[in-house]
Order: C-alpha cells, then sequence, then structure tokens
C-alpha cells in the first residue's frame, strides 16, 4: 500500500499549521481543540514545513522547564529536522522509519509542497486493512471459492 491510499483512506485531511512565532500556549489550544497530536510549523502558511510541534514536545518541555514554556515561541520547542514521506513511498517502509524514530507523525511532501500529514495509526490501519484483505483471498483460494 501506498501513501498515497492512505491519505485518499483518511475521513479528514486537514492539516493544521502555525508560524514559526506562534505561542506555545496557542499551539497547544489547538491541540487540545481539534484533538490531534502534532502541528505542522510552517513560514509561508502551510504550504511548506519548516517543523513540527508534537504534544510530546510540549510535555517535554513542560517538565524541563514548567509552564513558562507556554510563553515561549513554537519555533524554539519544534523538531526542525523532519523526516518526511511522498506520496509513493510503501507504507512498510513508512511505518519502519516511524517505529525506529519513535514518532506519531509525518509530513507528506512533493516537490518540497506539504501535501498531507499522516499518523502511525493511519498506517498501522492501512496495514491491518491490506492484511485483512490478503487472508480473505488466501482462504477464498483454500476454500475453493
Amino acid at each position: 500500500m501506498l501513501v498515497q491510499q492512505i491519505l485518499k483512506s483518511k475521513a479528514d485531511t486537514t492539516v493544521f499549521t502555525v508560524s514559526p512565532g506562534t505561542l506555545v500556549s496557542e499551539a497547544v489550544a489547538i491541540l487540545a481543540e481539534k484533538r490531534i497530536g502534532t502541528v505542522i510549523i510552517s513560514d509561508d502558511g502551510g504550504k511548506t514545513a519548516s517543523g513540527i510541534l508534537s504534544e510530546r514536545d510540549v510535555v517535554r518541555e513542560l517538565a524541563k522547564n514548567g509552564p513558562a514554556c507556554l510563553s515561549d515561541k513554537v519555533e524554539d520547542h519544534m523538531t526542525s529536522n523532519l523526516e518526511t514521506t511522498t506520496r509513493d513511498e510503501q507504507a512498510d517502509n513508512v511505518l519502519a522509519r516511524m517505529t525506529e524514530g519513535r514518532f506519531r507523525h509525518m509530513p507528506v511532501v512533493e516537490g518540497g509542497a506539504l501535501v498531507g500529514l499522516i499518523t502511525l495509526g493511519d498506517v498501522v490501519k492501512a496495514r491491518l486493512s491490506e492484511l485483512a484483505m490478503e487472508k480473505d483471498a488466501l482462504e477464498g483460494m483454500i476454500m475453493g471459492h
């Protein structure tokens, strides 16, 4: 299965972005309101990704420096060395990269432009669906259908 197929299967393909100067508290409000785990940091209103800020990033910073970090800018705490994928990458490869890197969100980029965001849950769901179809096909072959 390709990343493109995962993107097409998502009920909501909205990618929430904020500018680098956004306060962490504002980003946290978006995470809570939208019930999402990450926002993409974009210098140009969402056309490209310059970083990512996850709820894990915020929790780590809260543990280290306390609530004062909520007044910082997201660029101070974002991950700027992004792992990205393309629409034509295999889901198995993406799953392996996410597992090895211990992250749950991956921007989908084509020609330098942000085209989507997939989560570890999206990839696992797609893979389980693919395995179920393979199982049904094999059972059908065994049963003579």
